[in-house]
């Protein structure tokens, strides 16, 4: 079971792209806005938190033309998110640095160096800066 998937999941909701079923968006936020200033100690004892309230119930499922697999029913995203961050860090969970966006990620990057939701996201922030530079004389 690959449980960085729950952690896509836990983006998708704090993103507003899955529906806040269990009310956890705004304490998931939470989490990855801690952990995005550098909070880490927070960030763990809040995610401690959220997984002794919503706990993990494995199911059996299968579904779309694949075989038997384990799925993690409420508790999944949090249960993601603790995964990433005892796997790979904290400082894995990041808030998109593009000035009018929100948005969370997680950063997979091998360099550590992911700090936009998307592409997008990081062009409007580059094409931002460069007109700022042009517009001082630099």
């Amino acid at each position: 079971m690959d449980l960085t998937s729950y952690a896509e999941l836990a983006v998708l909701l704090i993103n507003g792209e899955l529906p806040d079923e269990n009310g956890l968006r705004e304490e998931l936020a939470s989490v990855f806005a801690l952990a995005d200033a550098g909070k880490h100690e927070e960030a763990v004892e809040l995610l401690n938190v959220l997984l002794a309230r919503h706990p993990v119930r494995p199911q059996i499922s299968a579904h779309d033309g694949q075989d038997w697999h384990l799925h993690l029913s409420e508790g999944g995203p949090v249960m993601g998110l603790a995964v990433v961050v005892t796997e790979l860090g904290a400082d894995r969970l990041g808030v998109c640095r593009e000035a009018r966006c929100s948005k969370v990620f997680v950063d997979t990057s091998s360099n550590r160096s992911r700090r936009y939701c998307s592409e997008r996201c990081a062009s409007r922030a580059n094409v931002a800066a460069y007109r700022a530079r042009r517009k001082s004389g630099r």
